[in-house]
């Protein structure tokens, strides 16, 4: 079966589940975090109501047990219950792989391609869009609710309608580092005149690209030095690598485009 995946040292190319099978583990996860968040809460308050009434705990029981918990519990755990049955007894019923990539990044030719599948319903016809990954502009978008702003990422093509919504890869944050940080790992996979980032996807990959094999022959890096670490060790690494996103120096580096881009200010 084909994902229309890839994550290597050449190409990082990247697909989505179509909407069906995506509403089906929306369903899930909807269920199982709703009732986990609920249920604690549910057990407070019921407790509150009970010493706020004048009425048995028993009929305060019944009453919430007919009136409110079927909609406030039932819903929940009926959609965690339905979602965790189709999703693992009928995976022919839920599951459908990507029809194709939504886009991709090649470190060997430098260039970025954009599917697009409007024509792909009608006539089978995935359409691309390829330009350097120079000729890409990335920029923060903002989103603002009742709990506050989200950010995320974009690459948008700067001569043509043409852009990455990498809210997929990454959802939108309320950190502005996380975008920062997916930014630096995409220029830095991009350029090959350094190694390729050095994360557990790419650990088997290193040896097939010659700039990053050479680079760790350099420095004697364990080409298993993700596969053997323990568990408190890859903590820890985690640990460290949030430290960094946090601590990223984006905002604070000089605006190179400053020289050539009019930002109307």
């Amino acid at each position: 079966m084909e994902f229309h995946q890839n994550f290597d040292q050449e190409r990082f190319r990247f697909s989505q589940l179509p909407f069906r099978s995506q509403f089906w583990i929306f369903i899930l996860l909807f269920g199982k975090v709703g009732f986990i968040i609920l249920f604690p809460i549910s057990i407070i308050s019921h407790i509150a109501v009970i010493h706020a009434s004048d009425d048995s705990w028993q009929q305060v029981t019944v009453e919430l047990l007919i009136g409110l918990y079927p909609f406030l519990l039932g819903i929940p755990l009926l959609s965690w219950l339905i979602g965790h049955i189709v999703i693992n007894r009928f995976p022919r019923l839920w599951f459908r792989p990507p029809k194709g990539p939504l886009w991709e990044l090649n470190r060997r030719t430098g260039l970025v391609t954009i599917f697009g599948y409007k024509r792909h319903r009608k006539e089978g016809v995935i359409e691309e869009f390829i330009a350097p990954f120079y000729e890409f502009d990335a920029y923060m978008t903002t989103t603002h609710d009742r709990h506050g702003c989200y950010h995320g990422l974009m690459l948008q093509h700067r001569y043509e309608e043409q852009c990455i919504n990498f809210h997929a890869l990454l959802g939108p944050d309320d950190f502005q580092q996380r975008p920062c940080a997916l930014w630096d790992f995409l220029q830095n996979y991009m350029d090959t005149s350094g190694p390729i980032p050095d994360i557990p996807l790419f650990e088997p990959y290193r040896h097939l690209d010659p700039v990053t094999a050479s680079y760790d022959q350099q420095r004697g890096r364990n080409p298993r030095y993700w596969i053997d670490m323990d568990n408190e060790t890859f903590k820890a690494e985690v640990d460290a690598m949030w430290q960094r996103v946090y601590a990223i120096d984006t905002f604070s580096r000089p605006n190179l485009m400053a020289r050539y881009v009019d930002y109307g200010v």
